[in-house]
């Protein structure tokens, strides 16, 4: 099989994994009694980001190659996401889970071996592309696509998915046991994780570079960390953190956000296609990221990181900004697809452009402890603030009610959206790239 299309599948069940609960989550965890605890939940995957991507990082730079890493913490991720869904099972829709330190500990673990995978899949991807004479910055992109088109279809059928006396169903219209609202989202992830682990082993080699007898810096993978002495390197990873502070925000309430005008007074409104189809509507993102990633090589080539950058951090603005004047009917709902549409630039001209631009700003023997200390700034440090602060202030000023968290949302969107725009400006008179990232 072509090597590009077998990096193809690697992506599109890497990204497909995350897509089946990440934008989701939030219902279910409302219907479970744990809606005040939604902020922590996505903080959790910043917190282990602070930690297990780098030294997971470490463990593929040394002794394990990437590929065959990759599908190890897909095993372990998949096992503990099933039982998530069987805590989820015995406690029944609509129930509160009793054990809640048992399914949060659980879901830990789970996403504690999820998180290292997206440095790892990129390793494995930069990897084989090279070695194989091909480039990172035009190949890699069209390859990367594939990945938002997992994420999208998971989302998808998450959404239309359901399950109940019935029976198994698809449907558009209001139902409560669709698979955005229960347990059955984290057996998706669970099932789609085990797959891409058979798959793993399937993918070709990556074999580790013998090096010369090293420090115990060099051999612990620490001196990835030696990058923060280059002033260019150290604004570059403190900017991914403060950016990464938005990364999951939406990811995490727009959910219950538009979710939770299902408890209008006005029948139109409760009865809207948004409403109702939450999921589907935040899908819009997604088909949003994977058209922006092809342009990426683009104005990598023609601008720079510090363009690219900023382009994304005025997304973010917008993202923020368009949802705090919607609304899930006409025309109010033109608002939210456009925050759905800017979400795209605002995601991967940071991310996917800010893991091109540290694969060639490294030696290629810390690559992989630098893909993962990208993510400790970005998923971790940076979303872990974010998500927990988006919490505090979303708590602050709406309340859980019959499973649905209202109150004044629109005050929450625009002081995130002012946050953004504080960075942009920060970023964009401090920050100093010398020159344009390398188009090799």
């Amino acid at each position: 099989m072509n090597l590009k299309v077998r990096l193809i599948i690697m992506n599109f069940l890497e990204f497909a994994v995350w897509g089946a609960y990440l934008t989701c989550m939030g219902n279910y965890l409302a219907n479970a009694g744990m809606g005040a605890q939604i902020s922590w939940f996505y903080a959790i995957q910043g917190i282990v980001s602070i930690f297990m991507p780098t030294l997971i990082g470490i463990v593929a730079d040394k002794w394990i190659q990437p590929q065959r890493l990759l599908g190890i913490c897909h095993l372990l991720a998949g096992i503990f996401m099933f039982c998530l869904c069987y805590i989820g099972y015995t406690t029944g829709y609509g129930n509160e889970i009793q054990n809640k330190g048992l399914f949060i500990t659980i879901y830990t673990l789970s996403v504690a071996f999820y998180m290292p995978t997206l440095g790892l899949a990129n390793t494995t991807a930069f990897t084989l592309l090279k070695n194989h004479g091909l480039s990172t910055v035009t190949d890699f992109p069209p390859i990367r696509v594939f990945g938002t088109i997992g994420f999208i279809l998971t989302m998808w059928f998450v959404n239309c998915a359901a399950l109940d006396d019935g029976g198994f169903s698809f449907t558009i219209a209001q139902n409560d046991f669709k698979f955005q609202y229960t347990y059955m989202q984290f057996f998706v992830s669970g099932l789609v994780s085990i797959i891409l682990f058979l798959y793993a082993y399937s993918l070709p080699q990556c074999p580790i570079e013998k090096k010369p007898a090293q420090t115990i810096s060099q051999r612990f993978g620490l001196d990835a960390f030696k990058l923060f002495k280059t002033k260019r390197m150290a604004l570059f990873f403190i900017f991914s953190a403060l950016l990464g502070m938005s990364l999951q925000v939406t990811n995490g309430y727009a959910g219950p956000f538009i979710t939770s005008f299902k408890a209008s007074a006005d029948p139109l409104v409760a009865n809207s296609f948004a409403a109702n189809n939450a999921t589907l509507l935040t899908s819009i993102s997604q088909v949003s990221e994977a058209l922006c990633i092809l342009m990426i090589p683009f104005f990598m080539k023609r601008y720079g990181i510090k363009i690219v950058m900023l382009i994304a951090m005025a997304a973010w603005v917008l993202r923020f900004g368009f949802f705090g004047i919607g609304n899930p009917t006409m025309p109010g709902v033109l608002f939210f697809i456009l925050s759905c549409i800017v979400y795209g630039v605002a995601f991967d001209f940071y991310n996917v452009s800010g893991a091109i631009f540290v694969d060639q700003e490294c030696d290629p023997s810390i690559k992989a402890s630098a893909q993962g200390l990208f993510i400790l700034m970005t998923n971790g440090l940076g979303a872990t603030i974010g998500t927990l602060s988006a919490g505090a202030v979303i708590n602050h000023f709406c309340t859980n009610t019959n499973g649905y968290l209202i109150g004044n949302w629109q005050a929450c969107w625009f002081i995130f959206a002012a946050y953004a725009l504080a960075v942009f400006i920060a970023f964009s008179l401090v920050f100093k790239p010398g020159k344009k990232a390398a188009t090799k």
